[in-house]
């Protein structure tokens, strides 16, 4: 029998701007979700991005990320899954003062840090209307849709967990 791999389930977000929220109220869920697992913890609130997040996840073996992004069509609520290799800016993990996230495990890399390997950073992007809105509230269109998308990811972070 193997150990369970280390693993960091962060959720991304600011949460009184509307819709950004989406990562940390899906972390909140997600953890209750999924009850204590050996190997798992769970950040529900992380604001932090570049060279800052590289702190959070040193020592980890994998990475779950849970995050909104805004696209020019995008439909609120619809969802996208990847991972480091093909790694889309989102409004969290990039800092205009700071490097973005896939550079800062590749400099983690570098000097000798344990950090996941772009196969084991996942990455769930939830598509948002309003992110610049203060509010602590989902729009009305994000809110209808998180029932479903918040089961959808659940089914996905579980099966990375067995």
């Amino acid at each position: 029998m193997t150990a369970a791999k280390k693993t960091l389930l962060i959720g991304m977000g600011n949460p009184i701007l509307t819709d950004d929220a989406v990562g940390i109220r899906l972390a909140r869920d997600l953890r209750a979700r999924l009850g204590a697992r050996p190997g798992l913890d769970v950040i529900e609130e992380c604001c932090v991005g570049g060279l800052n997040l590289l702190d959070l996840v040193t020592g980890y073996d994998r990475l779950i990320v849970l995050d909104s992004i805004k696209t020019a069509d995008g439909t609120p609520g619809a969802w996208y899954r990847f991972d480091a290799r093909s790694l889309r800016e989102t409004m969290n993990l990039t800092n205009v003062h700071d490097t973005n996230f896939a550079t800062a495990l590749e400099l983690g890399r570098h000097m000798g840090m344990k950090v996941p390997a772009d196969t084991e950073n996942h990455i769930f992007a939830v598509e948002i209307g309003d992110n610049m809105t203060f509010s602590e509230e989902l729009t009305p269109e994000l809110a209808a849709a998180y029932p479903d998308l918040a089961d959808e990811i659940f089914a996905e972070v579980e099966a990375l967990l067995l």
